[in-house]
This record gives structure tokens, C-alpha cells and sequence, in this order.
């Protein structure tokens, strides 16, 4: 085929692309709404922000090198493990002597990169160009904090609040969204007067109104305060005031300052074509933000329940308590 040939056929598809997904008619509420319900993943090994090895290629991965970097980046998923286990096969015990964690049998992250509108992406960042967060030096230093104060285990309190079920970790809950190593699975619940999204990842549930008004600021809440109105097609989110331990820790930290516009548009019968834009002068030099793409799925969520057979907080709490009772020189 000649180079020339090839550049039309080329040219020819990709219009093809654009003209269906802008003919595309999404399926619609009573009302006339598009229809976003049902049962949406984002799981992928597409990371929020561009991981260094990739940097060279820039947002798109080129066809050519889809293959292998597809297997190595799969590949890096598994020796993160602590002992190179992989789903579906039974682990052997030979990762007992360290202390059993999240080999791979457990963990479900995807086995391909995103593909965005038709596009293979290295990360869900699109802009800044570099991929990457562009955190201030006041933001970094925050964040920095909060990582001393909730990061470890100097009490019950300073753990992190996935390890106390509270939310889940990587932002999954967002916002913005994020993919993690597993329970990606979200599902989404519509009326005229609200959305809800509910997210198998400690099973956060995310609830929208619709053309309503912010909180009081002083009502500081897991996940901040959203609402939401339809933008045409497009159902828009703005989100502010996270709770005080979200503000230095999320995938998106945000100050009081700040905010986080999310976008929704069906863009398939299969795809939900989400946009984020976060922008604070406190944490940030610039805004930045991305999208991700949710796709449909026959699975149901599982029931996360956190802490079934978990004994590692009941545990500190105990030990906190009879520490309490030494400093007051009780032994009961």
C-alpha cells in the first residue's frame, strides 16, 4: 500500500470516529436526560499521572509500541507484589516468612492501558503536557504535613483513613476518579434531582444534586461538597470543601481556595467520557486535570466489607488502652 493510500485510510477512520461519536445519540431518562445508570469501571493500567519511563512517548501511545509496553507495564503490576503472584493462581506460602500482603493474586488493577475516545494514554493527565502534577512549593510542604500527622501509626487517629474504612485510598472516590489496584467498579443511579455514585472500593457513595446549592462551609464532608447541573448533554460537577483530612491527601489536594469540575457525556453504549479540571492557587502553580474513560460492565460490585477479620485496629486500640490505664497506674 502506498504511503499515500495509507495517510487517506488513515484520515478516513479517524473521521469515521469523530463523525459516529458525534452523531451518537445517548439513551435518555423520562425526562430526556442522557441516561448515565448502570455498572462502569475505570480499571486500567493507565496511572493518573505519567509515570517517568514513559515520558518520552507523551500522552498517546503509538500502535507500534502498544504490545510491549502493555506486557512490561502489566509486567511492573505484578513484581510490585510481594511475591509475584498473579490472579487466579493460589498463592504457594512462599510469601509467609515477610508477612502475607497484597500479592497479585488479590489485586485486579486492568490489563491494558485506558483508551480514551479511541486513544491509548500513558496517563489520565492530559494537561499539564508533562502528565504530571504541578504541586507548589507551599502545596508540596502540606501535603508533606499531612503525611507526618496521618500516615503512620502514633494512634488510632494517625492512620490512614483507608486503613480506618473510611474512604478508599487512591482517590477512587474522588474527585477526580481515579483507578487503583482494585475495585474499580462504580455504580451510577440517576434521577432528575440527583445522581448517585456508588464506589465498590469501601463502598463510598458519592450523592449529586442536581441545580442545587453548596453547604455551609462549616459542614466539611468526605469526598467535599458537590453539585451538580446538565450542561446540554454533559452532566457537570463542581466540587469544593473536602473534609480537613482530605485536603493534603487526595490524588487532588485542595485547599479552601480551590475546586474540582468533573464532566460526564455517554459518549458509546459502552463508554462514559469523564473530564476533570482542578484548579487552587495553593497547591498548584497551574490547573491541570485529565480524563478517563468508564466503561459499561455486566459485573456487580462487590460488597466491600473493610473490616471483616481485621483485627489490626481493634488491636492498636487495645494497646492504647492499657497504656492509658499504665500512665493512670490502674490495672483494670
Amino acid at each position: 500500500m502506498s504511503i499515500s493510500k495509507s495517510i487517506f485510510t488513515t484520515c478516513t477512520l479517524l473521521l469515521c470516529s469523530i463523525s459516529l461519536a458525534q452523531d451518537y445519540q445517548p439513551p435518555r431518562t423520562a425526562t430526556g436526560k442522557p441516561d448515565l445508570q448502570g455498572y462502569w469501571t475505570n480499571a486500567s493500567i493507565t496511572t493518573m499521572q505519567r509515570a517517568r519511563e514513559l515520558s518520552d512517548i507523551g500522552l498517546v501511545i503509538p500502535d507500534d509500541q502498544l504490545n510491549q509496553l502493555t506486557a512490561s507495564n502489566h509486567q511492573n503490576v505484578r513484581q510490585a507484589t510481594d511475591d509475584n503472584q498473579v490472579q487466579g493462581q493460589l498463592p504457594d506460602g512462599s510469601d509467609l516468612a515477610r508477612g502475607r500482603g497484597y500479592n497479585a493474586f488479590w489485586v485486579d488493577p486492568g490489563s491494558q492501558f485506558g483508551s480514551v475516545r479511541g486513544e491509548y494514554r500513558t496517563s489520565w493527565i492530559t494537561f499539564p503536557e508533562n502528565g504530571r502534577i504541578p504541586y507548589s512549593d507551599e502545596g508540596n510542604q502540606l501535603r508533606r504535613e499531612a503525611r507526618e500527622q496521618f500516615s503512620g501509626y502514633g494512634g488510632p487517629e494517625g492512620a490512614p483513613l483507608a486503613e480506618r474504612c473510611l474512604i478508599g485510598f487512591g482517590s477512587t472516590s474522588g474527585p477526580p476518579m481515579n483507578s487503583v489496584l482494585y475495585n474499580n467498579m462504580y455504580q451510577i443511579v440517576q434521577t432528575d434531582d440527583y445522581v448517585m455514585i456508588l464506589i465498590e472500593m469501601v463502598h463510598d457513595a458519592r450523592i449529586i444534586p442536581i441545580n442545587g446549592e453548596h453547604r455551609p462551609q462549616a459542614l466539611e464532608q468526605w469526598m467535599g461538597d458537590s453539585i451538580g447541573w446538565w450542561d446540554g448533554d454533559t452532566l457537570v460537577v463542581e466540587t469544593v470543601n473536602l473534609h480537613p483530612q482530605q485536603k493534603s491527601r487526595m490524588m487532588a489536594a485542595l485547599s479552601d481556595e480551590g475546586k474540582i469540575i468533573e464532566r460526564f457525556t455517554r459518549y458509546s453504549d459502552d463508554q462514559i467520557f469523564y473530564e476533570f479540571e482542578v484548579s487552587d492557587p495553593v497547591y498548584y502553580t497551574e490547573n491541570w486535570g485529565g480524563e478517563i474513560s468508564f466503561n459499561s460492565t455486566e459485573t456487580k460490585l462487590y460488597e466491600y466489607a473493610c473490616h471483616e477479620g481485621n483485627y489490626g485496629l481493634s488491636g492498636i486500640l487495645a494497646g492504647y488502652r492499657r497504656q492509658e490505664m499504665d500512665a493512670a497506674g490502674t490495672n483494670d
